[in-house]
């Protein structure tokens, strides 16, 4: 059997290798978008897209790695990867530091949870009140 060779070895192996990377990788980036979307405070969305997309963004390039074909495009993927590595959680701890110098309050603010718990109830209240009728 002639496989077609990739920079890793055989093409099945690399496309399983790849396959699996990549699939991964999305996985996280999209739970890392659904938590800058989700998440209660700048802080925690701060934490989704500094972590998790991180981590899906790298493993979607070292998923394109497994697909080159030629050491060119491997070694300039590595740079994009070094760059994002470095530059994703810089980013994040500049831009917590620059809402704790502008006054945010980590975690969400007491009354604002109180609210919040009123409103769930008076909820709660309508909805048992119009399934009883």
């Amino acid at each position: 059997m002639d496989f077609l060779q990739t920079v890793i070895g055989p093409l099945p192996l690399a496309d399983w290798l790849s396959w699996f990377c990549l699939v991964t990788g999305s996985f996280f980036a999209i739970v890392g978008a659904l938590g800058i979307v989700r998440l209660p405070d700048i802080f925690s969305r701060m934490h989704g897209a500094g972590m998790v997309d991180t981590l899906g963004i790298m493993l979607m390039l070292v998923g394109l790695m497994f697909q080159a074909e030629d050491w060119i495009v491997v070694v300039k993927l590595g740079l994009i990867l070094l760059f994002i590595f470095f530059t994703s959680p810089t980013t994040t701890f500049a831009l917590a530091r620059a809402a704790i110098y502008g006054g945010v309050i980590p975690g969400p603010k007491e009354a604002e949870r109180l609210e919040e718990i009123k409103a769930e109830q008076e909820q709660a209240k309508k909805e048992a009140t119009s399934s009883n009728t």
